[in-house]
């Protein structure tokens, strides 16, 4: 009985971690929560934030080669096609080779040799006769070498057509995985935040297959006396390019996540400090923001967004934060959160 106690009481607590864990303040038994004057630190325990944040990498690294894969099966596809229809072209000539050979045999080249008329014909026929062989074997050869082409590229067509079925799966496994995580705090599928008349953001720096390079705190943020990432700070200069020019704070102290990673900003309604709940004509800016940086998360590599009770990821789009917080902080009524890859 004393064992199965503890184990209530265990449950108890972790229960107790999953309802305040979009909270930005920590509870104490007896004490109300006081509202921070700044966000804090996104409300998330670790357990959460490291699963979303590991679901939502892989899922956007699977993405990434599927959509590489797709590209190599295009490549591939079209010299499939080019060496098909090379082939197409070189049987009629090859075929016209064939039957050539098949009539004349080889007595036909020979009779040509001997019934010419001085030995300056004699050569000059006999270098005739050696070029069109050297012709037939040209054609010949040409046609095994496209046929091989044509091969290599179906079974590499083949095997990219099974790499994309295993990524695909891959995404299907971090989306589920990423599903289950956002129902412990009440999270349901929303509309979200989506404009397609958002501006579209230039495209932040990847390696050559598209993937997304790791990156330090190396660049100073122009938000604070600290430093943020590279793509971080293309990111910032993208939403100012983009008309969103309020207050924003990007690296701090004080959490285990991704601001002192200098890899996430806080962008407040207003033109200073962040306030209460944004209303009006404050959250129609919000709102403009939330489905700008949705729109361009590709391009500027964003791993999610959360904004007035609702929090994006790549893998499931946007869902309901029901369980977050009721100060403006913790609940994301007065700042849209970014955090990127």
């Amino acid at each position: 009985m004393t064992a199965f106690v503890r184990r209530r009481g265990s449950l108890a607590a972790a229960l107790l971690a999953v309802v305040v864990l979009l909270s930005g303040v920590a509870i104490t038994p007896g004490a109300a929560a006081a509202a921070p004057s700044t966000p804090g630190n996104e409300g998330s325990t670790p357990l959460l934030r490291d699963v979303l944040e590991s679901t939502g990498r892989g899922f956007v690294e699977a993405k990434n080669a599927v959509a590489n894969s797709r590209k190599r099966q295009l490549q591939l596809s079209l010299e499939l096609q080019k060496s098909q229809e090379r082939i197409d072209a070189l049987l009629p000539e090859v075929g016209h080779v064939a039957t050539t050979a098949y009539r004349t045999g080889r007595i036909g080249p020979m009779m040509m040799l001997l019934n010419s008329a001085n030995p300056d014909d004699f050569i000059s026929r006999a270098e005739g006769l050696d070029m069109m062989a050297m012709r037939d074997n040209q054609k010949l050869e040409e046609l095994n070498n496209n046929r091989v082409q044509a091969e290599r590229a179906k079974a590499a067509i083949d095997a990219e057509a099974a790499e994309q079925q295993k990524q695909l799966t891959v995404m299907a496994k971090q989306k589920k995985e990423a599903e289950r995580a956002l129902q412990l705090v009440g999270g349901e599928v929303t509309g979200g935040f989506v404009s397609a008349t958002s501006p579209v953001a230039r495209q932040a720096p990847r390696n050559s297959d598209g993937s997304w390079p790791p990156q330090s705190c190396s660049q100073d943020d122009p938000t604070t006396s600290g430093c943020i990432t590279p793509r971080t700070l293309h990111a910032l200069k993208e939403a100012k390019r983009a008309g969103f020019t309020r207050f924003v704070g990007c690296f701090r102290t004080g959490d285990i996540f991704e601001h002192p990673k200098g890899r996430a900003c806080d962008f407040s309604m207003q033109a200073s400090g962040f306030g209460g709940d944004a209303t009006g004509s404050a959250k129609l800016y919000g709102n403009n923001l939330a489905a700008f940086l949705v729109r361009n998360a590709d391009k500027l590599g964003i791993l999610y967004v959360i904004w007035y009770r609702q929090v994006w990821f790549p893998a499931t789009g946007w869902s309901a934060y029901t369980l977050a917080g009721s100060d403006p902080s913790s609940a994301h009524t007065n700042h849209v959160h970014l955090s990127l890859l």
